[in-house]
């Protein structure tokens, strides 16, 4: 049984105000601390977006017809995971669903399938006592529906409203509200519904008047009450039901931006979960693809509104019609097939499907049950999946097409749609105007990752003879490795210098294993390791030991997952990377599609280094790995801009006596500090850190996370480490590392070498001559090789600071190897 506060709100029809009081209560809601979850019934995108930018976390959508009446309430549990309470938006009337099914796909359905309490908004601007008998009604017309409160909408006086109000008089349920006529908060509409909050650019401005006219004008505390009185629920959370095709995570490219807006939340997680990476990008401006896509995207949106914009961008129209004849997977609905066709209102797009596109009269609207007529790369011949058609497009073949699905129209009979493209190599894409919501049908997403899957591995096999034979039949990240002498392998890792009989100085590790204290605290959890993890715990003792907020505060597997999260959570034009640093943000940032702008800092000192004025991201190690250098505080918020997000990763802060030079503790705005607990606490097997900073980039990295990201045993991990015993343990080390570390200095210097700056960290980078890494290697000392970070080369490496008696052993193994 799952606890979950929620309610449903609902309306006797459409246009009661549903959606701008949705949005109002998740924002006001938000505003007063809590974290919330929107969800929208049936099909809509739109309204999703709203609550989104209410919410800071993704809208999602509960529709029984699209992925089955099973899968609601796992997909509400998964949703609303880390949320306080979960707003679930109905929609049209409280009983209006799909047409001759009693209510099928209905708010009242989907109330009933999640066991939620209904709050009713009743548009008041047209009647009074009426509205009396319209609710009196409403209530009682199901008893699986439960009403358990009534908001007033668009009263236009006081006295209007008490009319209302008194009619109500013995209803049973209490009103929540009273909300006056505002025309100033409701949204624009055009032709499918309201303007994408993507395209408005007051949308931000207005939610954020709405969330103060609920504050006002609702009772927060009941509606609050009114969630938590809601039953557990008896649901597991939703997982993906698919499986990585292979071990690599080729790139899929999925198009965002103002002119594709249309795509569920689940439909990145499936994608994920499938063994993809999905890589936004912006077809009206971005001038290429991703680097390295292997499959893409093309959800839906409002092409037709932003035609002029997609065919100005001809260069990346060319390559994506390259990349797709070449054979690239490709999936399409409704906007994204209108991209793909020839020209859309006489405007050029991508013409790789036989056909053109153009504006019509009339709205196509409903739900489709469809039968695949041909093998594509997400259905064979003859499946059954259900969709749904939203478009006031038609599209009319200038050739021979072949369409992919069929399906009956309720007026018109059998009606053909959309085109498969089939190469000599098998199907490569498929489009239609069919909307599918992929958690409910996951054969659709396997097939298409299957495809981006093969296409990579193929691609993979062709540049196999262009590699030199060490690479053929070797390990498969050495594929990846840079082969050109001016690039760095950016995913080389201390741990690849060990090996059996090897003394290990590479890996920055204080203890081979946690304290006893600690792995105590540790084993104590496992009467929970059945149950999935709940961070907040360790979210409140994070808070609480850094003296923030827990809207701050984000638990992660480790400061690598953080730097992924930042590439795929977060927007930028212009990242750059302050290099000699910890080489993960710049892998993550490339995997992602990004050019990174690398800041090279030839004193390894921060100062004033030259950060582009133009970077709305600049990452920053502090101390930094490798070089052990800690930069001032001062300098490092000197890097601050209106719009730029600065990441500082303080992985090995805790290794500084004081932690001086610390940004915890200061103004966060803009800001997003990175810690591990790997290092310190000897745990880099349970990978585990956290992210601190600006509540609203926590926000973003958040909704890229994925469930449960962080273990049972890693939470509590930090928990113990937020503790009087873990901050002494520290303060006991703290001088006898500084001790260690000027006796590793001093005798690494006597022998001759180099050391960088004035070391702060756990750890040293040397400079000696060419070769003396593997000479010392085959002398049985493994030390990190330095030429993997941008900004050093062959003659530097890295050294964690020993205790003395193997500073003397490794200090006679240099000056035998400089004999």
């Amino acid at each position: 049984m799952v606890r979950l506060p929620r309610f449903v709100v609902a309306a006797p029809a459409s246009g009661q105000g549903k959606t701008t009081l949705t949005t109002g209560i998740i924002a006001a809601l938000a505003a007063a601390g809590h974290r919330v979850q929107g969800f929208k019934v049936g099909p809509d995108f739109i309204d999703p977006g709203y609550h989104s930018l209410a919410s800071g976390r993704p809208g999602r959508n509960l529709d029984p017809y699209l992925v089955g009446e099973e899968r609601i309430a796992p997909l509400l549990v998964h949703g609303a995971r880390d949320a306080r309470i979960s707003v679930i938006e109905g929609v049209m009337g409280l009983f209006d669903g799909q047409l001759g099914t009693a209510g099928f796909s209905s708010t009242a359905h989907v109330a009933a399938l999640t066991d939620s309490p209904v709050l009713l908004t009743v548009d008041v601007s047209h009647a009074a006592r009426t509205v009396g008998a319209l609710v009196r009604g409403l209530i009682g017309f199901d008893d699986a529906v439960r009403v358990r409160g009534i908001i007033l909408n668009k009263a236009a006086s006081p006295r209007h409203a008490d009319e209302v109000v008194a009619a109500l008089e013995g209803s049973g349920v209490p009103i929540l509200g009273i909300m006056p006529r505002d025309a100033a908060i409701s949204a624009p509409s055009r032709h499918l519904g309201l303007v994408p909050v993507e395209e408005r650019a007051d949308a931000a401005a207005s939610v954020a008047r709405l969330a103060d006219q609920v504050a006002q004008h609702l009772d927060l505390d009941a509606i609050i009450r009114l969630a938590d009185d809601a039953p557990s629920l008896d649901a597991e959370p939703w997982r993906a039901e698919v499986a990585p095709p292979s071990q690599a995570r080729p790139v899929v490219a999925v198009a965002g931006g103002r002119a594709f807006t249309f795509r569920y939340a689940e439909t990145v997680e499936v994608l994920e979960a499938a063994g993809c990476r999905p890589v936004v990008f912006d077809p009206t401006s971005d001038e290429s693809l991703p680097e390295g896509t292997a499959g893409l995207y093309l959800g839906g949106g409002f092409p037709e509104v932003h035609a002029a914009d997609l065919a100005a961008n001809t260069e990346l129209r060319r390559k994506i019609h390259e990349a797709i004849a070449s054979g690239l997977p490709t999936y399409a609905e409704c906007a994204g097939m209108l991209y793909l066709c020839e020209e859309v209102d006489g405007r050029p797009m991508l013409g790789a499907i036989p056909a053109h596109a153009v504006m019509g009269p009339r709205l196509t609207l409903g739900y489709r049950e469809a039968t695949a007529l041909v093998d594509s790369v997400v259905a064979r011949a003859g499946d059954r999946l259900r969709g749904h058609e939203f478009h006031r497009t038609t599209t009319h073949p200038v050739g021979e097409d072949n369409p992919a699905f069929e399906w009956e129209h309720p007026q018109r009979g059998p009606v053909t749609d959309g085109f498969v493209v089939t190469t000599r190599s098998g199907p490569t894409l498929h489009a239609s105007y069919l909307h599918t919501h992929w958690a409910g049908v996951p054969g659709q997403a396997q097939r298409f990752a299957d495809a981006v899957h093969a296409y990579r591995e193929n691609e993979v096999l062709e540049e196999i003879p262009r590699a030199s034979s060490a690479i053929i039949g070797g390990a498969a990240r050495d594929l990846a490795r840079p082969e050109t002498p001016d690039e760095y392998d950016l995913l080389h890792h201390g741990d690849l210098e060990t090996a059996p009989g090897i003394l290990d100085l590479a890996v920055n590790v204080r203890l081979s294993g946690p304290p006893t204290w600690l792995a105590d605290e540790i084993m104590a959890s496992l009467d929970q390791w059945g149950a999935y993890p709940n961070s907040h715990e360790a979210v409140a003792a994070l808070a609480q030991w850094h003296g923030v907020s827990p809207a701050e505060v984000l638990p992660v597997a480790g400061v690598a997952e953080a730097f992924g999260l930042i590439a795929r959570g977060l927007r930028f034009t212009e990242p750059a990377v302050v290099h000699p640093q910890f080489t993960e943000p710049e892998a993550a940032l490339r995997q992602a599609g990004y050019a990174v702008t690398r800041v090279i800092l030839p004193d390894f000192t921060l100062g004033s280094a030259p950060v582009p004025e133009s970077a709305d991201l600049v990452v920053v190690g502090n101390p930094t790995n490798p070089t052990g250098v800690l930069h001032r505080a001062s300098d490092l918020r000197a890097l601050r801009r209106s719009g730029r997000a600065l990441v500082v990763d303080e992985a090995f802060m805790d290794a500084v006596p004081g932690e001086p030079e610390t940004l915890l503790g200061g103004d966060l705005g803009g800001v997003l500090v990175l810690r591990s607990l790997t290092k310190t606490w000897g745990l880099a097997g349970l990978r585990v850190g956290y992210v601190i900073g600006d509540p609203v980039l926590i926000a973003a990295l958040r909704t890229q996370q994925a469930p449960w990201a962080v273990s049972t045993p890693a939470l509590r991990a930090i928990v113990a480490t937020c503790s009087r015993q873990a901050r002494a343990d520290v303060e006991a080390w703290w001088p006898t590392l500084v001790a260690d570390r000027a006796y590793l200095v001093a005798r690494l210097r006597a022998v001759g070498l180099h050391v960088a700056g004035t070391p702060q960290a756990s750890f040293v980078l040397a400079r000696g001559p060419i070769g003396l890494r593997e000479r010392l290697r085959e002398l049985g000392f493994g030390v990190r090789r330095g030429d993997t970070f941008p900004g050093l080369d062959a003659t530097w490496f890295r050294v964690r600071v020993p205790e003395r008696a193997i500073t003397d052993a490794l200090a006679e193994a240099i000056q035998r190897a400089l004999d």
